[in-house]
């Protein structure tokens, strides 16, 4: 329920954006800029969030944050220019990575625990949640309601829900910082920094159609607001659904082929949207690409949390900057090659990021591999 409250509020927020682009007048490169500002304030924030988690713990910290994104998911709505666009998304980023940060720890202190596999559920259910708040911002956007009220009204009801969920939850008690652990900056270990890039690569592919998928279909299409947000719904919808199935495919097929596999189907639904005549064809692209893209982060948190490193809290952490890092070169790029020549060229600039994603993805086995072994080595020791 949590995964799911969520991100209600910020996917309202995507069927404004070709909205936003033009009250503010900016171009497709301006606009690239003012989005960059979540990236920023993301990585900004992951550089201190996993010892913030290890400090309060995933409940306390999850707890805490919550209001102070959905306040944050107000900001965008009131810029007046491109700069305030841009401190405000940073805000909305920087709160967000925290956040969500808590919630990837909390599932997998529960899959630790019990044995029960529901990373790629949990994920699923955030999934859903970004859907319906697609759908409400579409609505929204179509019977050109004002989205900052809106906007508000959503931000009461889900802290109010998000409370009643979260308080009950067993207290996760903070961890204690490691022996090992050393001052100065190290290297994190080279199966971590696999599962990190390969999680880099598809998590942009996500970052991308959220932001220019109601532009493309805008631009190339001429769609009305109301149809142009739906292209960022079908993509989620298909992601999610395929969530929903992921810890199943998990047990049965290998982390890292399974990530092979999705890297290829991402491929393919990034060719139909290439070669797309009409919106139909391009909302089938987009939602075969969702299917591709829809288990690389549940996938590389569960990696990554079973890597050699100080915590789980600390490698999601490390997972989540790399990650990320796309974010800021993404949009910018993306942007940029879409004012030379069109958004339908630049979305390709997915393609190699997908390619990525299917090169590194037998690290996530490498990451299971380890983990089992030194279960085993601990047992024996015991």
């Amino acid at each position: 329920m949590i995964f799911f409250l969520q991100p209600i509020a910020f996917g309202a927020w995507f069927p404004h954006i070709p909205g936003i682009q033009t009250s503010l007048g900016l171009s497709n490169g301006a606009l690239a800029i003012a989005l960059a500002g979540m990236p920023v304030g993301t990585l900004t924030a992951l550089l201190f969030a996993g010892r913030l988690a290890d400090w309060l713990g995933a409940r306390r910290l999850t707890l805490l944050v919550y209001p102070l994104f959905l306040t944050a998911m107000l900001l965008p709505f009131l810029a007046p220019s491109q700069l305030v666009l841009m401190a405000s998304l940073a805000l909305v980023g920087g709160s967000m990575s925290i956040l969500e940060l808590g919630l990837n720890v909390l599932a997998d202190d529960y899959e630790t625990r019990t044995r029960h596999k529901i990373m790629s559920k949990a994920h699923g259910l955030w999934s859903f949640g970004l859907l319906a708040g697609t759908l409400i911002g579409s609505l929204v956007a179509g019977y050109a309601l004002e989205p900052f009220y809106v906007g508000l009204g959503i931000a009461i009801l889900v802290q109010a829900a998000a409370a009643t969920v979260i308080l009950p939850l067993p207290a996760s008690v903070a961890e204690k910082p490691a022996t090992a652990r050393r001052s100065g900056f190290r290297l994190p270990h080279p199966v971590l920094l696999g599962v990190c890039f390969f999680t880099f690569g598809t998590t942009l592919v996500e970052g991308a159609v959220a932001d220019w998928a109601a532009i493309f279909l805008r631009d190339a299409f001429t769609a009305t607001p109301g149809i142009a947000g739906l292209g960022v719904s079908v993509f989620i919808l298909t992601a999610a659904v395929t969530r929903l199935s992921g810890d199943r495919l998990r047990q049965k097929i290998s982390a890292g082929r399974l990530a092979q596999c999705l890297a290829l189907i991402g491929l393919l639904g990034l060719a139909v949207v290439w070669m797309a005549p009409a919106i139909p064809a391009a909302m089938a692209g987009l939602s075969v690409l969702g299917i591709g893209a829809a288990l690389a982060f549940p996938l590389g948190v569960t990696a990554a949390s079973a890597a050699p490193g100080t915590s789980p809290a600390s490698n999601v952490a490390i997972l989540s900057f790399i990650a990320l890092m796309g974010f800021l070169a993404g949009p910018l790029a993306i942007g940029a090659l879409a004012d030379l020549t069109d958004i339908r060229t630049g979305l390709m600039l997915l393609a190699p990021m997908l390619c990525l994603s299917f090169l590194l993805a037998p690290f996530l086995t490498r990451a299971g591999e380890r983990a089992t072994a030194a279960t085993i080595a601990a047992a024996g020791t015991r």
